[in-house]
């Protein structure tokens, strides 16, 4: 029996989810991907209860909500709309005050610099909780 493992990707760049969802798919790992352009939307969907995701990846650098202020938000989400999801910090940008800010995040379980590798996607599949 396959598992899937659902990934949701946050990104406010149609380029960038579209490359991100390819490489993911070709990285032979069984993902599936929820995509949302916007953060407030992503915490919507996880807020109303939708399908369990196991991992979000997440871009910093976004208009009206970034990544870190969706990672307040996440934090003040209840344990059950939360669900145990890991979050990787998928960004451009490569600031090692940025990588230090959100690893700094009890949530926040990787941060990989854009644009996401085959390996990189594979290594992935380690962040998602048993």
């Amino acid at each position: 029996m396959t598992v899937v493992y659902r990934v949701m990707l946050v990104d406010d760049s149609e380029a960038d989810l579209l490359f991100t969802r390819i490489v993911l798919e070709r990285a032979g790992e069984d993902f599936e991907v929820i995509a949302f352009e916007e953060a407030s939307a992503a915490l919507d969907y996880l807020r109303g209860g939708g399908t369990h995701v196991e991992l979000i990846l997440l871009d910093i650098n976004m208009p009206g909500m970034n990544g870190f202020e969706f990672l307040d938000a996440y934090q003040a989400l209840s344990r059950a709309q939360r669900n145990g999801s890991a979050i990787v910090m998928l960004s451009s940008s490569a600031d090692p005050a940025d990588r230090e800010r959100a690893l700094g995040y009890g949530c926040v379980t990787g941060y990989v610099t854009k644009p996401l590798d085959i390996a990189a996607a594979v290594q992935l599949r380690r962040q998602v909780p048993a």
